[in-house]
């Protein structure tokens, strides 16, 4: 199977499976007992690295993750001027207070980078960017963030298609005001517009005009705004928040582990009937897929969460049989399809109807996956039912979506001879994804 979706540019030199074309991924021939240090979230990760550049001095900041999409981010940042230094997880960033140089970007397949940068550059002033994205990206539409931007006087041009990658983005002197923005597809247009908004000449009320898949990723926005000092004002729904003129100012921080993928662990955990420490993380973080550990504690598993780590204890039978929205923790829905088949009656997910935009449409291709591994599942416009089963060996697509090929992993925990094809596009956010779940036990086998 030839993945027609593979994009070679997108892949950065922090990617450690060059050359893979696929992997075997097999049981374990004994118990999985072990401990796993995640690598830095993904979606912290790149929101402080463009804070910190539009801070006028210097930065350090810790735990970053190493990623495809940290170093595209990292790579345009240094085009634009800002002075980067890397030592091992730290960055030390000498913000240029949002004064760019000019010049063409390209940004691989970040989601977070292509909503993230547009602001922050069409609020600088002067100079002109040309903006290109990796192919899958560039499928993913941009319009609610540049929509808004324009509403404020933004000079940005469709170069290609109208409402997609790539752009020309020339930078003003914007004025704030009112905006009305959706948040129905991604909560990452709010946080891009929210980004930009301190440089703003006057206050700007950004008004939600639906409801927002993911409002925790907003918060985690607000909340390193205003640990670089920015000035905002929002109410516990955030259907309005204010920010008001301000700079960012320099800081020294330290970002969480990256959640989303320490769930892939926690799940292996459940699925073989092991046991998995995160030892990197607690429960009180912010990040939305923390609710996966519920999810799982409810499927029979059992939970300890420490002073400074997680534990998850797996069951020999896990429970389904209920039916749950997964808005919030969207990410999480391909980790709970993947090992719904090892559950004792069916698993219906909810309200993720925005994961058709992502990477791939992901309800889609795991309802196809699923099906090719003989699992009986249903389709709905905003999710999926998974039947339990005894999938059969098979090579798997990727569709060059890390949370595909993450989250279809699991099931060669289970099963002998699933093979994931292009496992290198885990790189954009857990290049050393499979070479954890080796160090757990599981048989890997590069091709």
């Amino acid at each position: 199977m030839k993945n027609q979706n593979f994009d070679a540019k997108a892949r950065s030199p922090w990617t450690p499976l060059k050359g893979v074309n696929k992997i075997s991924v097999s049981p374990s021939k004994g118990r999985i007992n072990g401990t796993v240090t995640i690598p830095g979230s993904k979606s912290l990760t790149n929101r402080a690295l463009i804070i910190s550049s539009l801070a006028n001095g210097k930065s350090k900041v810790q735990g970053i993750l190493k990623s495809d999409d940290s170093f595209w981010c990292l790579d345009s940042l240094k085009k634009l001027g800002v002075n980067v230094e890397i030592q091992g997880d730290t960055a030390f960033i000498e913000g240029n207070g949002g004064k760019w140089e000019s010049g063409n970007l390209y940004i691989g397949a970040a989601g977070t980078i292509a909503r993230f940068l547009p602001g922050a550059l069409a609020v600088s002033g002067t100079g002109i960017w040309e903006l290109e994205a990796s192919k899958s990206m560039s499928k993913r539409p941009v319009s609610p963030l540049v929509d808004a931007l324009k509403e404020l006087g933004a000079e940005i041009t469709y170069l290609s298609d109208r409402g997609y990658y790539p752009l020309l983005v020339q930078g003003k002197q914007l004025n704030g005001g009112e905006v009305e923005l959706s948040g129905r597809i991604s909560s990452q247009f709010i946080s891009g517009l929210l980004i930009a908004s301190p440089y703003l000449n006057d206050p700007i009320t950004i008004n939600i005009k639906d409801y927002i898949v993911q409002h925790s990723y907003v918060l985690l926005t607000l909340e390193l705004m205003k640990k670089f000092g920015a000035k905002v004002k929002y109410d516990s729904n955030l259907k309005e928040i204010v920010v008001y003129p301000s700079k960012y100012t320099p800081q020294d921080i330290n970002l969480e582990a990256d959640v989303s993928t320490a769930c892939y662990f926690l799940a292996l955990a459940a699925v073989t009937n092991g046991k998995v420490r995160i030892d990197n993380l607690t429960c009180e973080t912010k990040q939305p897929d923390i609710k996966m550990i519920d999810i799982l504690e409810r499927m029979g598993c059992k939970v300890t969460r420490g002073s400074s780590f997680i534990e998850i204890q797996g069951v020999s039978q896990l429970k389904g049989g209920f039916e749950i929205s997964m808005r919030e923790m969207s990410d999480q829905a391909l980790t709970l399809a993947a090992i719904a088949p090892f559950a004792d009656e069916p698993i219906t997910i909810k309200d993720v109807e925005h994961i058709r935009h992502h990477e791939s449409n992901r309800i889609s291709v795991l309802v196809d996956s699923l099906s090719r591994l003989g699992i009986i599942v249903e389709e709905f416009k905003d999710g999926l039912k998974v039947y339990p089963g005894n999938p059969k060996a098979t090579l798997l697509d990727t569709h060059d979506d890390h949370r595909v090929a993450m989250a279809l992993s699991l099931i060669g925990s289970r099963v002998e001879g699933i093979q994931i094809n292009d496992p290198g596009c885990v790189s954009k956010t857990c290049p050393q994804y499979f070479e954890l779940l080796g160090k757990l036990g599981l048989n890997i086998i590069k091709h």
